[in-house]
């Protein structure tokens, strides 16, 4: 529906959409420019009310003689401030003045003027609690879409930085932002990204970026392996830019969408290359090792006790030292969910009983569960140094995965003794390998297809390229 020359009716018309009688922050005031009606909507708290005033006071100072007659020069001239535009469409309008542009009508104006002063409630831009690093830059994304592409813009000040805008959500309007390096991206990628966006039916991103994951690739949802890697530091995103990856920023998420991820580039972290290249390797080959211990260690415990025959004499100290009342898969088993328990009753934790619930879980858990007769002492240490073990990936989806897979390899192996021990290796083996990136290309390579010289730099970190020709 477009615009009536007729203020009005272009009035009337928007105080019966917006509500403005129900609706305290939809704003609208009516005043005379150069002998013309005028009315200006906005939102309180969008709005940069220093600038609305001084605009306000230019556009009084206007004499009938100098008022032009259309809507383009009106904002040529007494428009100076930040972006104009011109709606003709009262659904742009709306879409519009919700995300907090203001918009002026004047009598005789068959258009509405789109005047961005807008400005949005919002934290610093700290560093990430979840993507800490022991050198670097302390800053972090945080909910403003465009205080995050800024901080990308920081980084990375060349003309071939491109940052698409797409909305997605019929109530919501949610804005969504495609990053790439113009001529280093995957050409098919960016358009399958930019055509499933756009043919979204949804009606509100509510989740952010799961939401949005969840519509763009909705296929193998049983997989529990992350598709996408997601992080909150804008370096790592600005890395990745560079080196072909397209970042896909969601307004009020404070982290970027990093595509397309394989499972090597998951388990990448920032410190690998804020340390020399030894240091480096050293982090990284460490933490791929512990997340093999992570699936392993408490099957491989459980098989071994199922069986004593297997166990080789210079491991016979992981045998059980005191009796089991409870067997063992369901100690481990309910190890498995009590950990998880406590986790979240950290999270919902008050900060200042934060340190008493750790102390009392401790005791009760260490110590009054192995008294009671409920878990013995090896279990307890082993299934400590897997909790421990799952936050040394910095992806929670990743760790989530392991877990899911270790429990799986737990139960068949407490069923089907050395059988369903190879069984579940072999459906985590399965999960991983067959496993799908957004591209469609294979979620382990560079070991399908096998590239050596990028599976070298996957293990090992070389030194920073020089040139934009490598790759970092």
């Amino acid at each position: 529906m477009e615009f009536s020359k007729s203020l009005p009716e272009n009035v009337e018309r928007l105080k019966q959409v917006l509500r403005a009688d129900k609706n305290f922050d939809i704003v609208y005031r009516t005043f005379t420019i150069a002998g013309r009606a005028a009315a200006l909507f906005f939102v309180d708290g969008f709005t940069k009310d220093e600038v609305l005033l001084k605009m306000m006071q230019s556009w009084w100072s206007i004499k009938e003689e100098d008022m032009p007659e259309d809507a383009h020069g009106f904002s040529k001239k007494y428009l100076p401030y930040g972006e104009i535009g011109l709606v003709k469409k009262e659904e742009d309008m709306l879409v519009q003045l919700l995300t907090g542009i203001s918009c002026l009508f004047i009598d005789g104006f068959e258009v509405c003027m789109a005047i961005d002063c807008r400005t949005y409630p919002a934290r610093s831009v700290g560093e990430p609690e979840k993507d800490k690093v022991m050198r670097g830059s302390r800053d972090g994304f945080v909910e403003t879409l465009i205080f995050n592409t800024a901080l990308i813009r920081r980084r990375i000040r060349d003309p071939r930085l491109t940052m698409e805008i797409l909305t997605a959500g019929k109530s919501s309007h949610t804005d969504i932002a495609v990053c790439y390096m113009d001529g280093r991206q995957d050409g098919e990628l960016l358009d399958k990204i930019r055509k499933r966006i756009r043919e979204l039916k949804v009606d509100a991103l509510t989740m952010n970026q799961e939401s949005l994951a969840e519509c763009i690739y909705p296929h193998k949802w049983y997989n529990p392996f992350p598709k996408f890697k997601f992080s909150e530091r804008p370096d790592t995103a600005a890395a990745c830019i560079l080196e072909g990856n397209i970042v896909v920023l969601v307004d009020n998420s404070p982290a970027a969408m990093i595509l397309p991820s394989s499972v090597f580039d998951i388990i990448e972290e920032a410190d690998d290359y804020y340390f020399p290249p030894i240091t480096g390797t050293y982090l990284r080959l460490s933490r791929m090792a512990t997340a093999i211990l992570c699936l392993l260690l408490t099957p491989t415990w459980l098989l071994l006790m199922m069986n004593p025959g297997m166990i080789p004499p210079w491991l016979d100290f992981i045998r059980l030292s005191d009796p089991s009342y409870v067997p063992l898969i369901f100690q481990l088993l309910i190890l498995e969910f009590a950990i998880d328990g406590l986790r979240l009753a950290a999270i919902n934790t008050p900060n200042m009983l934060t340190t008493p619930l750790s102390v009392i879980a401790g005791i009760v858990l260490g110590e009054y569960s192995v008294k009671s007769g409920w878990f013995n002492s090896e279990t307890m240490l082993y299934m400590a140094f897997v909790t421990v073990a799952n936050y040394s990936q910095s992806s929670f989806e990743l760790g989530y995965a392991l877990k899911f897979m270790r429990v799986l390899i737990l139960v068949l192996t407490a069923i089907f003794n050395v059988w369903g021990f190879g069984i579940g290796l072999f459906i985590s083996f399965c999960a991983i390998v067959f496993n799908k990136t957004i591209a469609g290309k294979s979620y382990i390579y560079p070991l399908v297809p096998f590239r050596w010289k990028e599976l070298k730099k996957r293990f090992l970190r070389g030194r920073l390229p020089l040139s934009d020709e490598g790759s970092r």
